[in-house]
């Protein structure tokens, strides 16, 4: 199978190719990053949590503009033809909320089933971020460090004393990628266990020193897969329902690595060269595990995506470290996180990654800054047609996001933020979990107690609003005006990028 045009990087739709892109990189990504393969083997039984739930995702408000959401309808659709994929699902995020969920073709050939939003398909390698995030929970409960050697956890693999965890999610160990090839084989259409993988594939020599260079290998999250449930001490599927996909009500996620997805949901297929569409194989039970396993509709990733863009379920610090590029020993920078592609292109920040398992293509992108994402996810494989979807609509989702729309919630939320902290200061108390250490020193009791005395007379404010936002010493600068019955005042803050306040004052307005 060939590798889809306008996968391996977001950037490829935003504009060109960069020149400094490494060749080798890009043949990496067509030799590795479609296929995302890895095992699931342990702990399978306890998996049926999230494979045979009977709940689906949420139904979703369409909001979109409709001229917007006809061209978008328009595009999907010509996308659709001129492949010949039987059908895409894609959900749309603006403003950091859903405004668009629909699905477009035949969820299955024969029978015919028309496709439908709520319908699961399988994500492939996004999956992989899944299990980035867990790790990264699992490193916030004090449970392990991500600069921990591998073989702390699992002695048995090669250098495993001098191969880091974040290596181990960046890409940068130097294990082999146990499948490469962009077919199912058939000694892999048998079920496996992480075991084997590990065996097979984390106890060969290096394919190069680790942290010298970037090159994918769906081993790196067997390993992964494995630590986390060693330290966890349960199925990995268990630890991500409890501690991601509840949390964030994603109801209609699927373990398609434990079974084949329910007749309800839609049918993979694939292609020899030019002729018809047939059913895809299913991969062995166990090759997906902890790289990519899951399946969802469209819409349960886009409420990922908007708890990334909120930075609400992980630590400030546990996201800068999920979305910093890793850099080489050399200094060269991997264009890679943990679990994700990352950079900037014309403008626009981004998190991305694709997916692909047998039978079915995804692509997700994320544009924090923008509080725009795009989630796409088609049933054919060796298609180019997620990616395609995703080029033909991100300028339409852009030019409809006017600033104003892209910034109202982050406005509401730093004006509710602001103002939880002036009605708390009202009554002495101060949340110090929000403050950096200068402007924690800042409060004394003595300020406690001047700030207690001169703002509870004010009583609740008639209004609070913010009315100026603007970058700073590296961080960002809010005025809010508040008024009351007969005094107006001023609030100005600076916001670090973690979301920590280095000032909050409270200030006499002139006007």
């Amino acid at each position: 199978m060939g590798y889809p045009q306008g996968w391996g990087y977001p950037i490829w739709p935003l504009g060109t190719v960069p020149d400094n892109l490494p060749i080798m990189k890009i043949v990496n990504e067509i030799k590795s990053k479609r296929r995302m393969k890895a095992v699931w083997a342990a702990g399978l039984a306890c998996a049926a949590a999230i494979t045979a739930s009977p709940l689906r995702s949420q139904t979703v408000e369409n909001t979109l503009a409709v001229a917007t959401a006809t061209k978008v309808d328009a595009a999907a659709a010509a996308v659709l033809s001129t492949t010949g994929v039987p059908s895409a699902s894609l959900a749309i995020v603006q403003g950091g909320k859903i405004t668009y969920a629909k699905a477009y073709g035949e969820a299955r050939l024969e029978p015919k089933m028309a496709a439908e939003p709520q319908m699961q398909y399988s994500i492939g390698s996004v999956s992989k971020q899944f299990t980035a995030a867990l790790i990264l929970l699992l490193t916030q409960d004090g449970k392990l460090k991500l600069d921990d050697p591998v073989g702390k956890y699992l002695p048995t693999l090669t250098r495993a004393n001098d191969i880091t965890i974040r290596q181990v999610l960046s890409m940068t160990s130097g294990y082999q990628d146990f499948w490469p090839e962009d077919y199912v084989m058939t000694s892999m259409m048998k079920p496996a266990d992480p075991q084997k993988i590990l065996d097979g594939w984390a106890r060969k020599p290096l394919d190069f020193e680790p942290g010298t260079e970037w090159q994918y290998s769906n081993t790196n999250y067997v390993v992964a897969g494995r630590i986390a449930e060693i330290v966890g001490g349960k199925p990995l599927t268990d630890q991500l329902q409890e501690r991601i996909f509840q949390p964030l009500k994603m109801t209609g996620v699927f373990n398609s690595d434990a079974s084949r997805l329910p007749p309800n949901d839609p049918t993979g297929y694939y292609q020899h060269a030019l002729g018809p569409l047939r059913p895809a194989p299913q991969e062995g039970q166990g090759w997906m595990f902890a790289a990519g396993e899951l399946a969802m509709p469209a819409s349960d990733l886009a409420r990922w995506n908007i708890s990334i863009m909120n930075r609400s379920l992980l630590s400030a610090a546990s996201y800068e470290e999920m979305f910093t590029e890793v850099k080489l020993k050399n200094g060269k920078g991997s264009e890679y996180g943990l679990g994700v592609q990352v950079g900037t292109i014309n403008g626009h920040r981004y998190i991305e990654h694709s997916g692909e398992v047998s039978g079915f293509v995804s692509e997700n992108l994320v544009l924090p800054d923008d509080k725009v994402a795009i989630t796409v996810l088609t049933n054919e494989d060796a298609s180019s047609a997620a990616g395609a979807i995703r080029r033909k609509i991100m300028p339409l989702v852009l030019e409809s996001t006017t600033p104003a729309a892209a910034s109202n919630s982050a406005t509401a939320a730093a004006e509710k933020r602001a103002l939880e902290i002036f009605t708390g200061l009202q009554n002495g108390q101060l949340d110090r979990s929000q403050l950096t250490p200068l402007c924690d020193a800042y409060f004394t009791p003595e300020a406690i107690a001047d700030f207690a005395s001169s703002l509870k007379p004010l009583g609740a404010p008639d209004s609070f609003k913010q009315a100026v936002e603007e970058k700073r010493g590296g961080m960002t600068f809010r005025v809010f005006n508040l008024t009351f019955a007969d005094k107006r005042v001023r609030v100005t803050t600076y916001e670090e990028p973690d979301g920590k306040l280095e000032q909050y004052l409270v200030i006499p307005s002139v006007n």
